[in-house]
């Protein structure tokens, strides 16, 4: 049994992905997130759980987490600013990013030793501030211990149709045998929107007024003057999502088609009328799809959240792939 924390854990997609590839082999020990939100749609997945979710990790020492295998961190990208004197790559870690979240990912795993550190993150990652962040990042694994391995990979290429590139972190503790650790190659990259669409009719909540669509229209015509590509987007149902995000245009820059919609009555108030061309808005349900989700998982929040939720979350498939190898590693390591 390998015992796993979860380390701003959001609403556990991260887990999701370990616990699809460990079975009954991997168990979560400790849970850390200061989302509210996200903590309620964490526990309404995670009920099992005998402990309760830990708030700010920076104020949480390391002896106050219970001894673990595995440490699953999504840490946020925001939090860098390449702190200290700037002295060099030879410097600490604790000197090079002090103020970041990612120190406590390192103080933590410092303090335990666990045998694998797995973390996500937005690709941009690996060129902020000239590569250097990214080079702090990986020195201060290999400081505490452990030999890293990093690759962007594209969710389009896992069974899902949204062509999302997330940098992906693997360091094994180094008297862990892991030279033969490969990262997965996506052989799935066929799927297309239509196969994760809702199946039945959805409300009319999500077909955009005809006032909004104007809109839409006239702040795309702005951006296209000025030479740029920025807008709303209509995706071709047979295509691929792009990259859904928590903010911004999210959710116009992957609008689609559905004509099934017969009932154009509002069901909020809406300036104009529902539009007549079928143009929508995809639902958190299929959000959750282009981010591998089950369909058991449980969706109990307002759409406002939940788009939230998924546009920051992690792919699930793409998890598990990685998670996959990282046990094969373990289980030759260990003799399993």
């Amino acid at each position: 049994m390998y015992r796993s924390i979860d380390l701003f854990a959001g609403i556990g997609g991260i887990r999701k992905g370990f616990e699809k590839a460990f079975g009954n082999e991997i168990k979560t020990v400790f849970v850390s997130e200061w989302d509210e939100n996200a903590k309620k749609t964490y526990k309404a997945n995670y009920k099992q759980d005998e402990f309760e979710i830990a708030g700010d990790i920076t104020q949480i020492k390391e002896e106050e987490v219970p001894p673990f295998d595995i440490c699953l961190a999504g840490f946020p990208c925001q939090a860098f600013s390449l702190a200290g004197k700037r002295m060099g790559f030879d410097d600490d870690y604790k000197g090079m990013c002090r103020g970041t979240l990612f120190q406590d990912v390192v103080r933590i795993c410092d303090g335990h030793k666990p045998k694998v550190i797995f973390c996500e993150n937005v690709k941009g990652l690996t060129i902020h501030d000239n590569g250097r962040t990214f080079k702090v990042i990986k020195r201060a694994f290999e400081q505490i211990g452990y030999i890293v391995y990093d690759q962007v990979l594209n969710s389009k290429d896992f069974g899902v149709p949204q062509n999302r590139e997330r940098i992906y972190i693997v360091a094994f503790r180094n008297d862990i045998d892991s030279k033969d650790f490969r990262f997965p190659i996506g052989t799935c990259s066929d799927t297309c929107i239509r196969d994760i669409m809702e199946r039945d009719v959805v409300s009319v909540k999500y077909y955009l007024s005809t006032a909004y669509m104007d809109t839409l229209r006239k702040h795309k015509e702005r951006h296209k003057a000025k030479g740029n590509g920025f807008g709303y987007e209509i995706r071709d149902l047979f295509g691929q999502a792009g990259a859904i995000v928590c903010g911004g245009m999210g959710r116009e820059r992957n609008l689609i088609i559905d004509n099934r919609l017969i009932d154009f009555t509002p069901v909020t108030h809406i300036k104009g009328e529902v539009n007549r061309e079928g143009i929508r808005k995809m639902t958190p349900r299929e959000w959750a799809r282009l981010q591998g989700f089950p369909d058991e998982y449980k969706l109990i929040l307002a759409d406002t959240h939940l788009y939230k939720q998924f546009g920051n979350t992690v792919t699930v498939t793409v998890i598990e792939a990685i998670a996959k190898e990282i046990r094969r590693v373990l289980e030759h390591d260990t003799g399993k």
